[in-house]
């Protein structure tokens, strides 16, 4: 079965909106074992919302359209789909008591142009909307291509607000969708890789997926990292696990330890796990990330067992005072030295008394820096790693904006921390 989703309205071929809904249908049609071929956003213009609906009959067993199902001249969702389809529009009586009633309850008078809700098209089922005024709907029918042939095909139409619709699917279309999809069973797995080029991964593990034609495998790389996602579909779940699981073992077998996580687990509760296995804490002193790694371990629940906190040491005065830096350190190699994301960690771990002190020094840029640090480029940034019983300090050039270099400094950090406690 394949999918197709428009979504309805101007605002969101402006700067200022982002059309999220696709994103939540998408994740649960692909829950259903239903691909999303195509997706589509069409401005409030009726011309343009039939053509674009008459290309998806033509090429989508499914079609969702969210948002336009308002009471105002823009909302042409109901008429564009009844143009489509050339069925007519029927107003609902139920529809409109229960509008009514809604204007009554807030002791407020319907606007006559309210009634347009209540249009209900031909041969359709109304799908109650707990949660605003506009019903969706859920429309089985047969179109005719242009061989003779005839296909069946499914519209349902959700309203644009993400409460609005999300309520919506759980609660009226999911359960439909099952009971006419035929029974699927799927199972996933998503490998996650830091610091390693897109090109490189697909080079080393093509090989190996491209065997498996029964397995979807999708590659994303973002944030500094790549991830495989493997998605497979058989006749009983035991089977499709068997499947995704023997692909991740060679996969695994391949990458060795540039895998982080097979089970899709970010790299920050990779670390605090590890950490949490091996009876250890840990204690961070940053000075360009500006707190930045802090919250990515403060945001994995129960991370409080294992991370003690830290200091954001921005000023030379504050590596100082707070993490034990000398003066003389500062000034002769500048902040931005290994000397300095040493003494750092070491600082910061015994100002703390953690297992492990882990510092992150660097420029992030826009600009230079003066002093000591005047010759230093932009994206150099040096991270700092401390045990009881030695401190390790590497050395990254991480090309980029501010925001870049600030992100993936985090990345190398916790990257490095999680290979020394492998």
């Amino acid at each position: 079965m394949l999918a197709e989703i428009i979504a309805v309205g101007s605002e969101m071929l402006t700067p200022h909106r982002q059309d999220t809904n696709s994103l939540f249908l998408t994740a649960g049609l692909n829950d259903l074992g239903v691909e999303v071929g195509f997706k589509t956003i069409v401005g409030d213009n009726s011309h343009h919302l039939v053509e674009a609906i008459h290309n998806a009959l033509r090429r989508a067993d499914i079609l969702i359209l969210s948002g336009g199902l308002g009471p105002t001249e823009d909302d042409l969702t109901r008429e564009c789909v009844a143009e489509s389809l050339q069925l007519d529009l029927i107003s609902d009586a139920d529809t409109v008591l229960a509008l009514q009633a809604r204007f009554r309850a807030r002791k407020m008078e319907m606007p006559p142009n309210n009634l347009k809700q209540a249009q209900r098209l031909e041969g359709a089922e109304l799908l109650p909307n707990t949660n605003g005024s506009a019903p969706g709907q859920w429309l089985q029918t047969v179109i005719r291509t242009a061989d003779g042939r005839t296909h069946p095909r499914l519209l349902i139409l959700l309203p644009g607000p993400p409460k609005e619709l999300k309520a919506l699917f759980a609660e009226e279309v999911r359960s439909r969708l099952e009971d006419l999809l035929p029974q699927r069973f799927l199972a996933r797995r998503v490998l996650r890789m830091a610091l390693i080029p897109e090109s490189t991964v697909d080079a080393r593990t093509a090989p190996i997926y491209s065997r498996f034609k029964d397995i979807e495998t999708t590659i994303l790389a973002g944030h500094g990292e790549i991830q495989l996602h493997f998605l497979c579909a058989k006749d009983t779940q035991e089977e499709a696990e068997d499947r995704v699981n023997h692909l991740a073992e060679l996969i695994e077998s391949e990458m060795g330890d540039d895998i982080f996580s097979s089970d899709g687990e970010s790299l920050e509760e990779i670390v605090l796990l590890m950490l949490g296995l091996r009876g250890l804490n840990l204690a961070v002193a940053e000075s360009c990330t500006g707190g930045m790694l802090a919250e990515r371990l403060t945001a994995i629940p129960n991370a409080s067992r294992n991370f003690l906190g830290g200091a954001i040491v921005y000023s030379n005065e504050l590596k100082s005072s707070l993490c034990k830096v000398p003066s003389k350190l500062l000034n002769q190699h500048g902040a931005v030295s290994p000397e300095v994301a040493r003494a750092l960690a070491e600082g910061i771990r015994d100002r703390t008394k953690s297992s492990l002190g882990l510092s992150i020094t660097g420029i992030a840029g826009p600009t230079l820096l003066d002093g000591p640090d005047a010759d230093k480029p932009i994206g150099l940034v040096y991270i700092g790693l401390a045990d009881e019983e030695d401190t390790q300090v590497k050395r990254f050039m991480i090309p980029g904006d501010r925001d870049r270099v600030r992100l993936w400094a985090t990345m190398h950090a916790l990257e490095m921390l999680r290979l020394s406690l492998q």
